[in-house]
């Protein structure tokens, strides 16, 4: 089993502009997956992953609902590989949170001159700031090699 400590994962997640595939519980069981920006956030077993999403939508309410979730970052060109993390979310509509998340997932996602402007669309209220605590990592970096 993988770690999101290891320097090979880490360095996996954190390259480019890679989104994630978020997968979740429907109410009513049917399995779903959209893709996210994320970013991943602090060092050795604290590690986590962090996306915003509105409190308002299908997934914010899934997610407060129903806590466990599925991530899955995959490079699509050889050598392929993939990160999958299971785990659980935390919430929280902080307004500082949701403004430093917001502004640095549009600084990784659409560049650093337009992180500000980000920030500030989209750390408003009625959005959540969520935190993958993984439970279970698997990676597969060099699938062809």
């Amino acid at each position: 089993m993988a770690s999101l400590s290891e320097p090979d994962v880490r360095a996996f997640l954190s390259h480019g502009t890679r989104t994630g595939k978020l997968g979740w519980t429907a109410r009513d069981g049917r399995p779903l997956v959209a893709p996210i920006w994320f970013l991943l956030e602090g060092e050795g077993d604290a590690t986590t992953l962090v996306f915003n999403t509105g409190a308002d939508t299908a997934k914010g309410r899934a997610l407060a609902r129903d806590p466990r979730v599925v991530l899955c970052v995959d490079l699509e060109e050889p050598p392929y590989g993939f990160v999958q993390v299971q785990g659980e979310v935390t919430l929280t509509s902080d307004p500082d949170e949701l403004l430093r998340t917001a502004t640095e997932l549009g600084g990784r996602y659409m560049g650093a001159d337009r992180a500000e402007e980000y920030g500030k669309r989209n750390g408003v209220p009625g959005e959540l700031v969520v935190r993958i605590v993984p439970t279970k990592v698997v990676a597969a970096l060099d699938i062809a090699g």
